[in-house]
């Protein structure tokens, strides 16, 4: 999982989708209302294309799932569900890109802690490193372990447990894919000079944001990364202000 910076939408689309909202509000009460149709009955506006073509970019150039950053994202996600949270359905902060797999596991779930503060990991709003943990065995990701709780972080456990993603052999194979192809990339310029472009270099590489892992999480403690960060202090430094 990545983080994804979430870009601004042009005025119109934000003016689109404030009128949608606008209406959602105002029918939510009648009893005859249904998010679902709602959404499927604007889904193919201008505003929500604009919206779906603004996500695609965000996930980057090919345009992978914003949870398990390994199948292509193929619809609009509402991270808070629409229903109930029909107050959400258009908010521009609310919507995400999701492949088949993760919009069903998560369906309409949306654990929340005691306070309200959802359990579920917001890639566009936090470092999911900060709750996730991956195994450079399995390729599994698991929730992170806190040193300050002395316990394993509520919101990396469950985010794993809707999404599965400890348990989905095809995703966890595209984790071990790429954490070998960055291993071998930081191992390499160990016995060469650093080209100037490592940061191209290092992004092209890294399919399901495991440089976040690498820089700021346990991958730090791998070999060629502990190499890497004595050899290139500086380089190291530019790659955690990139990257994390």
């Amino acid at each position: 999982m990545r983080r994804i910076e979430r870009a601004a939408l042009a005025q119109e689309t934000c003016n689109g989708l404030l009128m949608l909202q606008d209406a959602v509000d105002a029918q939510r009460g009648q009893a005859a209302f249904d998010p679902v149709d709602h959404w499927k009955g604007k889904r193919t506006s201008l505003h929500i294309l604009a919206v779906y073509a603004t996500l695609k970019r965000m996930a980057g150039p090919r345009e992978r799932c914003m949870y398990c950053v390994d199948s292509q994202g193929s619809d609009i996600e509402h991270f808070w569900p629409k229903s109930p949270h029909f107050d959400r359905m258009y908010q521009w902060e609310n919507l995400l890109i999701a492949c088949t797999q993760c919009g069903r596991f998560k369906g309409h779930q949306f654990p929340r802690a005691e306070d309200g503060a959802p359990l579920l990991i917001d890639p566009s709003a936090e470092d999911p490193w900060q709750f996730l943990e991956f195994d450079p065995v399995t390729g599994n990701l698991n929730a992170r372990y806190l040193l300050t709780t002395e316990a394993y972080s509520p919101k990396g456990e469950t985010t794993v447990r809707v999404l599965h993603l400890d348990r989905r052999e095809g995703v966890a194979a595209g984790y071990l894919k790429t954490y070998r192809r960055l291993s071998q990339v930081f191992a390499g310029w160990l016995n060469q000079p650093l080209p100037r472009n490592y940061i191209e270099q290092l992004r092209e590489a890294d399919d399901h944001g495991l440089l976040g892992w690498f820089l700021n999480g346990s991958g730090q403690n791998e070999s060629s990364l502990s190499r890497f960060r004595k050899r290139y202090p500086d380089a190291w430094a530019e790659c955690q202000q990139s990257f994390c």
